[in-house]
């Protein structure tokens, strides 16, 4: 008994020091986009709203946040489309190659950052040849659009073969004996029975498209700058740290409920059952 209690003391202890390791560095932030220093200096002097301010009044981090929004949700609504009819199919059928394909799908997500950057950007800077025409992507939103897609697909394609995993494929037979056709067998069976499933994965999808900076950085091309990158590229001036930190106390406001929330999509999976 004596046993039990100190195990689940030190257990206790540890998961305290871990979430505080994790979520102290988050309530500095927060509280330095509300100091009156202009540099990012600890301890945190007075109280002021200037820095939100500027913040709103600034073209710079509004048109940055505008172009990650817009990209992260393109990126995503590919990435669900792409990732769901994936994950259908290898979920459903058996062919030759099926686990080479599961690999390929998943592999993006696996590879460091700086190397899927690099062939991608060179992929999008040389000309395609199709024999009757020729084209080339470029840089910018387009190619942002794409490369964030690769990874994106990973998020969905995961979230949806799981909850398919867990569902039963008697209520699909049941459906069809019943009289149902392919697509009212998917309106009104399949899809609830992944449509968590595809939120939590549109959420996560979009999460990690927005907060992406490597892959960003060589398939964005000179002056299409997102969010991070423009954190990256104005946290060295002198005027700027103080800004900054209200950009990303925003962007954690606005993030921790989706987190959460993609959370209790992942786990709940009632409608799954």
């Amino acid at each position: 008994m004596r046993t039990s209690l100190f195990s689940k003391i030190v257990l206790g202890v540890i998961t305290l020091a871990t979430l505080v390791f994790f979520y102290i560095p988050l309530f500095v932030v927060a509280r330095l986009s509300f100091t009156e220093n202009k540099s990012v200096a600890w301890p945190a002097k007075g109280w002021t709203l200037q820095w939100w301010r500027e913040a709103w009044h600034d073209d710079g981090p509004r048109e940055a946040l505008t172009r990650s929004v817009s990209v992260a949700a393109w990126a995503t609504v590919i990435a669900l489309i792409l990732g769901s009819f994936a994950a259908f199919a290898l979920q459903r059928y058996s062919f030759f190659g099926k686990n080479t394909v599961s690999f390929v799908l998943v592999l993006p997500i696996a590879l460091p950052g700086i190397v899927t950057g690099i062939a991608l950007q060179n992929t999008f800077t040389k000309e395609v040849d199709l024999g009757l025409f020729a084209f080339e992507v470029g840089l910018g939103f387009h190619s942002l659009v794409m490369a964030h897609a690769t990874f994106c697909v990973v998020i969905a394609y995961n979230n949806v073969i799981a909850r398919l995993r867990r569902s039963s494929p008697n209520l699909l037979e049941a459906s069809a004996d019943l009289g149902a056709t392919g697509l009212q067998t998917f309106r009104y069976v399949t899809f609830p029975l992944v449509r968590s499933a595809l939120l939590a994965g549109g959420i996560l999808a979009f999460a990690l498209s927005f907060d992406e900076i490597v892959v960003t950085t060589f398939t964005s091309g000179s002056g299409y700058l997102t969010l991070p990158q423009w954190i990256y590229a104005n946290f060295a001036r002198p005027q700027s740290p103080a800004v900054i930190n209200v950009v990303a106390t925003f962007v954690m406001v606005v993030s921790i409920p989706l987190a959460y929330l993609a959370q209790r999509l992942s786990d709940g999976g009632s409608d799954a059952q």
